[in-house]
């Protein structure tokens, strides 16, 4: 059963499983909606890295709460158009973006020791370069939160099709996760963009259909998987910077806490 403590919501098991299971057929609106008026208002927020997913999730969200708190990682490497759109959101919703960025002193050291284009060399390097660019910032995030809000989607690759609308977040301290798209299709995310004027992501246009860094993120041919673009140099490597899902780095582990010690 849920319980506050010192004012903050904290769900257990239970009654995480009863509300994925409440709300599963339920639209995304009325999930968020939920969401903002379960948990205190600086301990839920949204996360978007201005994708399609992202852009719906915060417009229905800005729609339910005007001042819902918005929140993303700026790893240093992103395209000048995400930038651009960052500052076009800002306008348009009148809402502040709160943007996070890597601990300088990690990142000085994973370059002087591997080069700023780590992430080609090996699986390993460049999941290190995701933990400390992307990761670690939204850890220190996540630890002030008692929800986030995100755009997964269930048929955006395997690793997420057994996502919740609503579940426990175990790889960041059981706070609760909610995925209000988690049963919807890309067709209808976009469907959502054009009926509301959306503002979207110009490299859409481009081909790009999952877009992160510039150096890692590449347009794909019509029909193919959206993250195919994703990393595309590596062979069955995840497609995952571990933000959403913790990737092993097998023995590599040890040498990235010599390197950049949490």
């Amino acid at each position: 059963m849920a319980v506050a403590l010192d004012e903050r919501i904290v769900l257990d098991e239970w009654e995480a499983g009863e509300l994925s299971v409440e709300y599963d057929d339920h639209e995304p609106q009325e999930v968020i909606a939920w969401a903002l008026d379960t948990f205190a208002q600086d301990r839920v927020a949204i996360c978007t890295s201005f994708q399609s997913d992202g852009m719906a999730i915060l417009d229905m969200a800005w729609r339910i709460r005007p001042d819902v708190r918005v929140f993303t990682v700026d790893t240093g490497r992103l395209p000048q158009e995400t930038y651009d759109l960052i500052d076009r959101v800002r306008q348009q919703y009148g809402i502040e973006i709160e943007t996070y960025f890597p601990d300088t002193r990690e990142l000085q050291a994973l370059v002087r020791r591997y080069g700023v284009n780590l992430f080609y060399e090996s699986v390993p390097l460049r999941l290190t370069c995701c933990d400390v660019r992307k990761v670690r910032p939204l850890v220190k995030v996540l630890h002030g939160l008692d929800a986030w809000v995100t755009g997964l989607r269930r048929d955006q690759w395997a690793t997420r099709s057994n996502i919740r609308k609503i579940e426990l977040d175990h790889d960041h301290g059981g706070i609760v996760k909610v995925n209000p798209l988690a049963d919807w299709t890309d067709e209808e995310v976009w469907d959502y963009i054009r009926a509301n004027d959306v503002p979207y992501h110009p490299l859409y246009d481009q081909g790009y259909q999952s877009i992160g860094c510039a150096p890692c993120t590449r347009p794909v041919a019509p029909g193919a998987n959206a993250r195919s673009g994703r990393w595309w140099w590596e062979k069955d490597g995840p497609k995952e910077c571990g933000m959403h899902c913790v990737v092993e780095t097998g023995g590599f582990e040890h040498e990235i806490e010599v390197l950049v010690p949490r």
